[in-house]
């Protein structure tokens, strides 16, 4: 497997079996072993990790779970956001092009399409004085798998009818996930940002959140620069972290 790409999946790690392929990325770093774009890659991840320490689980040889290195030392540790925009489009970008038309980012960076999720993304950074110096970008994206064992989850194979070559797709995935960090490097901010917000699951609609503990209806109206999400809630614009909201599905 070799993508079309100048650094990004050039140097390759495949794992037949991992408990975690960020995991496995991290100690490439820690043993100076890993060039920019290095990419780890299995079949069947064992212990994969998710936001708000969710496990994520896929069925083995089915879908597509990787990490990326990268070393965005151009971005200040403020604008960190920008990179999980940049990843989180270069996946929508990839589904749109296998056909999920209607996949959309739901905040912070998840793949939904409607209300069912299909694939996750974690990022995990270094910092450096006031900048980034080493990311590790992880990503689980269902392709294949069509059985789940709950009914908010599906897969590019169960939308489209069509069974995907695995190798071509994460190909793929990793030449627009190179496209989309070459804009960021470029200080294409602006574009990235409207352009999330365009994708961005829920947007500018009313909908029920669970903020601080409790049940509310709020639409969401943007991001800031931090990357916190900003929701209408009873006439108040906030500007919620992570921990800070949830949706209701």
């Amino acid at each position: 497997m070799l993508p079309n790409t100048l650094f990004v999946g050039q140097q390759l790690y495949y794992l037949p079996v991992c408990e975690s392929t960020n995991s496995e990325a991290q100690q490439l770093l820690i043993k100076n072993k890993a060039t920019e774009g290095c990419t780890v890659l299995t079949s069947e991840q064992t212990n994969g990790r998710g936001q708000r320490g969710n496990t994520w689980e896929a069925e083995p040889g089915k879908n597509i779970t990787l990490s990326v290195i990268l070393s965005p030392v151009f971005l200040p540790v403020r604008q960190q956001f920008y990179l999980n925009m940049a990843v989180s489009l270069a996946v929508l970008d990839l589904l749109h092009a296998y056909g999920a038309t209607d996949a959309q980012v739901k905040w912070p960076n998840d793949l939904y399409i409607k209300d069912k999720k299909l694939g996750g993304i974690l990022i995990e950074n270094t910092i450096n004085s006031s900048s980034l110096q080493h990311s590790i970008v992880g990503i689980g994206l269902n392709i294949n798998q069509v059985s789940f064992g709950v009914d908010t989850a599906t897969s590019l194979a169960a939308l489209t009818g069509t069974t995907i070559d695995l190798e071509e797709v994460t190909c793929r995935l990793l030449e627009l996930l190179e496209k989309r960090y070459m804009e960021l490097r470029s200080v294409r901010h602006a574009k990235l940002k409207y352009e999330y917000l365009q994708a961005l699951y829920r947007y500018q609609e009313t909908h029920r959140f669970i903020v601080d503990g409790k049940r509310t209806e709020g639409c969401i109206v943007g991001i800031d620069e931090e990357g916190r999400l900003g929701v209408e809630l009873d006439g108040e614009l906030r500007f919620l972290g992570f921990k800070e909201i949830a949706f209701v599905i």
